[in-house]
């Protein structure tokens, strides 16, 4: 790599840090360090919205997919336009009404609107761990891009020093930092693929033709996915937008109902089918290059068995990319990659800070603040901890979506449709579609008809919460 993309790739990280420094003058409390001041509008939202969504999951976690699947993986975010529109319908109305009238910081206090205290804090609980797990994902899709793209550079100095900054930046300046920075990155990453990393990919791998020539058929088609996969990706996706607390702290920050509303389907088109196709369209350009022989000066043999799939465009961004145009397109990748890291750490931050030790402002708010700052921290520094013990990005976010998709989903669909949703039926349901899916999942064994652990976890939670609700029930009709 030469030195003006290193410089490139530096003048980045400054900016980063430089919104985050500013920011930081401007909160002084926790509805401001969380949820903006609740004055944001539609188009940073949204962008913020779509930014955080389509993160290392896009860029190395689809990419990947589509090394293995081709075009059929750009699917997986088909599922997001659903979830961010279904959500705009069905949830936003409530979440943004009953956020303005109690001030809610955070998804568990919505919660805590129809339940006893025990769910909010319960569902605080899974959240927090989720988002955990899931800014570990985005951190180590940094590390990986990274290591494969600077030689001098082992995947764990990478996984710190880029995680270092991701933390510092969003300790400093809270949600508007991060919504303000993510606004700026998914540009930039827009900017990088339309003008540079599609172009070049595509004309380094020898067009429609090279592909063709390298690649099997079914994976330059859309239809070669089975109904399996789409019900796996539907059923952890789709849910995701009625539980993920970073889409909560963003409709609690916007300015109305109308603002938020808009800003969920701007970031619903944006992610289907423009980001969907144009980062499977890049994993599939970096398995042909791979199959070309492209890698094998930098020791990856076309062909060889073993390769990791998600390690296929940075190492295809490496061997394309001239002098200068490698620290734009790695700096918008990492774009994509600290957009959804800081927006989970500052979610789990939230979870841990306003739903588990429930602190607010009535008192010494500063004092608050500095802690809620220290919280973000110390939650930044487990996951760099996390992900170093990890090795697959797109396993890890699938893994994290799951488990809090199977414990809160009942409990928010009950409050939305039931008139008296049934606390101890909740937590039950919490409980049990939680754990079943982590079993499952640590199990680690086939299931039924190929599908994910989550549909037997959210199945779980279901039947958890109707048999508790009805033996309930009938003791009271007994008493």
């Amino acid at each position: 790599m030469d030195l003006a993309d290193y410089f490139v790739f530096f003048v980045y990280f400054v900016v980063m840090l430089s919104v985050g420094f500013y920011f930081a003058r401007s909160n002084a409390s926790t509805s401001d360090y969380f949820v903006g001041g609740r004055s944001m509008g539609a188009g940073h939202v949204g962008l913020s919205v779509v930014a955080t969504d389509v993160g290392g999951g896009f860029s190395i976690g689809l990419g990947g997919l589509g090394f293995t699947m081709g075009l059929s993986g750009s699917w997986m975010l088909f599922t997001g336009l659903i979830g961010a529109w279904l959500s705009a319908v069905l949830l936003i109305p409530k979440v943004a009404q009953l956020g303005k009238q109690h001030a809610l910081l955070s998804f568990p206090q919505f919660l805590g609107q129809f339940y006893h205290r025990r769910v909010a804090w319960l569902a605080g609980l899974i959240s927090a761990i989720g988002y955990i797990g899931f800014t570990s994902s985005q951190l180590l899709a940094g590390a990986k891009l990274a290591s494969a793209t600077f030689p001098a550079l082992t995947l764990s100095t990478a996984l710190w020093f880029m995680g270092a900054i991701a933390v510092v930046y969003t300790v400093l300046g809270g949600i508007k930092a991060v919504i303000y920075t993510d606004t700026v990155q998914w540009l930039l990453l827009l900017a990088g693929l339309v003008f540079i990393g599609l172009p070049l990919g595509y004309r380094a791998v020898g067009g429609w033709e090279g592909l063709a020539q390298v690649v099997q058929p079914e994976m330059l088609s859309f239809r070669s996915v089975s109904a399996t996969q789409l019900v796996n990706w539907g059923v952890t996706i789709v849910p995701i937008w009625f539980v993920g607390m970073t889409l909560y702290q963003r409709i609690f920050a916007c300015k109305s109902e109308r603002e938020a509303k808009r800003a969920w389907f701007i970031a619903g088109l944006f992610e289907w089918p423009l980001m969907a196709i144009m980062g499977v369209a890049l994993g599939l350009f970096a398995r042909a290059a791979w199959l070309q022989g492209a890698f094998a000066e930098l020791g990856f043999a076309a062909g060889a068995a073993g390769f990791d799939a998600e390690m296929g465009l940075p190492l295809l961004l490496r061997v394309v990319m001239p002098v200068g145009l490698l620290g734009l397109m790695m700096s918008a990748y990492f774009s994509a990659i600290m957009s959804t890291a800081d927006s989970c750490l500052i979610a789990a931050s939230g979870n841990v800070v306003t739903d588990l030790v429930q602190m607010g402002d009535a008192a010494e708010p500063r004092k608050v603040l500095r802690w809620s700052q220290g919280v973000t921290l110390a939650i930044g520094a487990l996951a760099l901890a996390l992900a170093s013990t990890m090795e697959n990005v797109l396993e890890l976010m699938l893994h994290s979506y799951a488990f809090m998709v199977s414990g809160l989903l009942v409990p928010v669909v009950a409050a939305l449709v039931l008139r008296r949703p049934d606390s101890w039926a909740a937590l039950a349901a919490m409980g049990v579609g939680g754990s079943t899916t982590l079993g499952l999942i640590a199990w680690g064994e086939a299931l039924p008809m190929g599908l994910d652990a989550n549909v037997f976890g959210i199945g779980a939670a279901v039947l958890a919460y109707g048999l508790t609700h009805g033996l309930r029930s009938q003791i009271q009709m007994k008493t």
